[in-house]
């Protein structure tokens, strides 16, 4: 049996660092091992990264093959990302679940969506708006927990006035949200339009993805809810080039997006500042690559939220809040090592020096 030495600062949380532990076979332990030691890594060591916004099984065009989504988690995987909350796919990716190799991974199902208000092969178009609390349940029965919904999208049928617009009306919301958490599911949302965001808050949502459309009351509203936001900042920087696309058709939507890019640093910041969990989540699979976890922080970082916080963020907070170990005695070896402190310098984040998952070294740097 292998027994890795991990020496030099290991993080467990805010408040606790060790200087050393011990990877023996695939369980750490803080309690020096009779066995001898195989191999030391030497650095900060921190729990294994989260991407809690990502889409293993999806490209720019929809579902992808067994053998590209295994790429796409294997990119995630080198990066350091050992958990991903897939917020939605396509693809049945339940066989990543079987892989040791692969980042552990908790789905949402397939996004719910009306025909004609969302990505194209990306959610699964409902009938009607009635048929929401009903998906929502076949969806929970199908994925790990959670549930995604489309809140809003152009609506391209208002012509020259085409722009966001909300999918559901308050009181299915309310319904489709209670069926999720009787099934013991949590409910995330897409929402860029402020339209949107009071009748999820209303219905009782456990996650906003995006939220660019918050108004300064409403980030109060969030904040007091308790419910983090994934700012996403690797997409909503593409909105400017979405804008461009639509403008001759859609000049309100083009404009909206226009001011929602313009926005995005100022909003994050404020999210942060008025308490609001933010989390990290590049929104890989469609026309963003897998493994930019770093590149993501990064954007957070630039947006005002201090190093610390973000690689908080990308790593224990947002497992204690999914309800994944971190570094604890007994618990699965999931840990990625550094040559430098992330939480000083946040560019160290895009180089691991390794990366053990499941106690196995899968990449050194």
């Amino acid at each position: 049996m292998s027994v890795l030495h991990l020496r030099g600062t290991v993080v467990l949380d805010d408040e606790r660092e060790v200087g050393e532990a011990w990877v023996v076979g695939d369980r750490l332990t803080f309690a020096r091992p009779a066995a001898p030691v195989t191999a030391v890594l030497e650095g900060w060591v921190l729990p294994g990264l989260v991407d809690v916004h990502c889409h293993i099984g999806l490209a720019a065009d929809g579902p992808v093959d067994d053998g590209t989504a295994e790429k796409q988690a294997l990119a995630d995987r080198d990066s350091g990302v050992l958990l991903v909350r897939d917020a939605g796919s396509p693809a049945d990716t339940g066989w990543v679940h079987d892989r040791d190799d692969l980042p552990r991974l908790i789905r949402a199902g397939r996004h719910l969506a009306l025909p004609k208000r969302y990505l194209r092969n990306y959610g699964r178009e409902l009938a009607s708006v009635a048929d929401l609390p009903a998906a929502v349940r076949e969806e929970a029965a199908r994925g790990d927990g959670w549930v995604k919904l489309v809140a809003d999208w152009i609506d391209r049928d208002l012509g020259t006035d085409g722009d966001l617009r909300p999918l559901w009306p308050r009181e299915v919301l309310v319904e489709a949200v209670a069926a999720a958490h009787a099934a013991g599911a949590r409910v995330t949302a897409h929402t860029f339009a402020t339209e949107s965001l009071d009748d999820l808050l209303d219905a009782g949502v456990d996650c906003l993805e995006h939220a660019t459309g918050a108004t300064p009351d409403q980030v109060d509203r969030i904040a007091a809810a308790g419910i983090p936001v994934t700012a996403t900042l690797l997409q909503i920087a593409q909105f400017e080039s979405i804008a461009a696309q639509g403008a001759d058709r859609y000049p309100r939507f083009a404009a909206r997006m226009r001011a929602l890019h313009a926005h995005r640093y100022d909003l994050v910041r404020s999210l942060h500042e008025a308490g609001v969990p933010v989390l990290v989540g590049t929104d890989a699979g469609g026309t963003i690559g897998h493994g930019r976890i770093a590149d993501e922080a990064a954007e957070l970082v630039r947006a005002g939220i201090p190093a610390r916080d973000v690689v908080a963020a990308a790593s224990w907070r947002t497992r204690a809040w999914l309800g994944a170990p971190g570094l604890e005695e007994g618990a699965s070896a999931d840990v990625v090592v550094y040559g430098a402190d992330p939480r000083a310098q946040i560019e160290v984040l895009g180089h691991p020096t390794a990366v053990v998952l499941r106690g196995v070294p899968t990449t050194t740097g």
